[in-house]
């Protein structure tokens, strides 16, 4: 279960930090039962990634990375939607893997892209409580310091692939959140917050499309 650090930045708004496991139901209706007295927004962060290359899962593992990440937001919105106000929200977690496959990455891909369609069904079924997700691109996160000499390289890397220059950092995402807190006619919206990655990456493979068709009419003459 990936862990996140949520008390400093929610004291700062006066809001409660929850911690449970998003694939066990009991605990989420036992939280929603501590918070009957009225929610104003919700955000969750949970997954449990699986990073394998597809002949390698484990049965068990992929049910359970899609039970974190796609199910338990679910069970959350089932849970609470009886005690949310009608202005409050709900922000949900995607992430890059979710459009941009590789290898290694087949489960958390499928799990990220499916949380993004989840999002718009809940926003339709829990309207008018507004319902998005935020799809961070790579995030310093301060993980990275176990790499050792290796994270100046990889965060290079990271940057160039954008179209700012540049990696992410948590409080450009946070303030995304606080942004979709707030965005009282914003529903049913995935925000990619990665620098513009996903249309360098169009235009890169744009572009070799058209170096293709150029040296093809070149050999045909």
């Amino acid at each position: 279960m990936r862990a996140y650090s949520a008390d400093a930045p929610v004291s700062e708004i006066g809001a409660t930090a929850v911690r449970l496991d998003p694939r066990e139901e009991s605990a989420i209706a036992a939280a929603a039962e501590r918070l009957k007295d009225g929610i104003g927004h919700i955000v969750t962060t949970g997954s449990a990634p699986h990073d394998v290359r597809v002949t390698e899962p484990d049965r068990d593992e992929p049910p359970a990375a899609f039970t974190a990440k796609v199910i338990g937001p679910m069970l959350v919105a089932k849970h609470c939607a009886p005690v949310t106000r009608p202005t409050g929200s709900t922000v949900l977690f995607s992430g890059v893997a979710g459009w941009r496959p590789g290898p290694g990455s087949l489960v958390k891909g499928v799990a990220n892209g499916a949380l993004e369609y989840a999002a718009r069904h809940l926003a339709a079924d829990l309207a008018p409580v507004r319902v998005n997700a935020v799809s961070p691109g790579v995030v310093d996160s301060g993980a990275r310091g176990r790499l050792g000499d290796k994270k100046a390289a990889l965060s290079s890397k990271s940057a160039a692939g954008t179209l700012v220059g540049r990696h992410g950092e948590t409080d450009g995402v946070a303030g995304t959140v606080m942004w979709l807190l707030r965005a009282g006619s914003v529903s049913g919206e995935t925000i990619h917050v990665e620098g513009g990655a996903r249309h360098k990456t169009a235009w890169r493979l744009a572009t070799l499309r058209v170096r293709r068709r150029a040296f093809i009419s070149v050999t045909h003459r």
